[in-house]
């Protein structure tokens, strides 16, 4: 006799109910999507909530990044990482460098996508590992591209801790860098997480234009200055974060998507 366990197959029917075509939903749609009552879709919606799943403004909902520990649900939507990965290695090939694609979580970058050519941190970086994102280049170019409400509420939790010499730990100089960001469209951070770590990062933006995801290069100090950076990296780098885009806007057209 198979036990089918309802309540557990209609929380997971309200996280399928998003996609790339319907990252952010009211309750109503929701509910309408997975044949609930709104009743009862609010109490998943708000469980999820509490589990860190899903996210709200107090109208729409979306989920969040931590989907990923429930079998990379979140990914599949979006289908980041595999487009993300030809991009990556064609990247990291060019400039001999690693490269990486993160998305924001909360405080945190995550890391989706990688190819490390040489070890350059203190710490192992593989699928899922997080880092604070007001440190670190990717996590720059994604709380830039937050809308004002959301940054504003960063800045006033974030626990800005000096990791180094280098550490920007003010609020209002942060906000200040996130600006510079926004306007020249890429981040380069110089040692600020790290001793010898330098990275430069661009954002992955979906078809509205909304900022979704990032896409670094990193290198070491001793063999890279800022210059160089600058020179020889980020034209590859803001190269390929414009092919990742291309390629997850056509995989978003109706006429793209396989509707078997």
């Amino acid at each position: 006799m198979v036990e089918h366990v309802q309540s557990l197959a209609r929380g997971l029917a309200v996280i399928r109910a998003f996609s790339a075509t319907a990252p952010r939903l009211t309750l109503s749609e929701v509910a309408r999507a997975t044949g609930l009552t709104r009743a009862a879709a609010r109490r998943f919606l708000l469980t999820l909530a509490d589990l860190g799943y899903v996210r709200t403004d107090g109208r729409l909902f979306s989920l969040t990044p931590r989907v990923l520990e429930l079998g990379y649900a979140y990914l599949s939507s979006l289908s980041l990482p595999e487009v993300a990965a030809p991009h990556l290695e064609r990247l990291a090939a060019e400039v001999h460098e690693s490269a990486s694609v993160a998305v924001l979580d909360g405080e945190d970058v995550v890391y989706v996508a990688r190819v490390a050519t040489a070890r350059i941190m203190r710490v192992s970086i593989s699928i899922g590992t997080r880092f604070p994102a007001y440190c670190t280049s990717m996590g720059r170019v994604l709380l830039a591209g937050l809308p004002p409400a959301d940054l504003d509420a960063y800045l006033d939790q974030a626990d800005l801790r000096r990791l180094t010499s280098r550490t920007i730990t003010v609020p209002s100089a942060l906000r200040d860098e996130l600006d510079g960001i926004r306007e020249q469209g890429w981040a380069m951070v110089d040692q600020e997480m790290e001793e010898g770590l330098r990275s430069i990062a661009a954002p992955i933006r979906d078809r509205s234009g909304t900022v979704v995801a990032a896409v670094n290069v990193s290198t070491h100090a001793s063999r890279t200055t800022l210059q160089q950076a600058r020179r020889t990296l980020l034209p590859p780098l803001l190269a390929t974060a414009a092919k990742i885009e291309g390629d997850l806007s056509s995989l978003a057209s109706p006429a793209k998507r396989d509707t078997s």
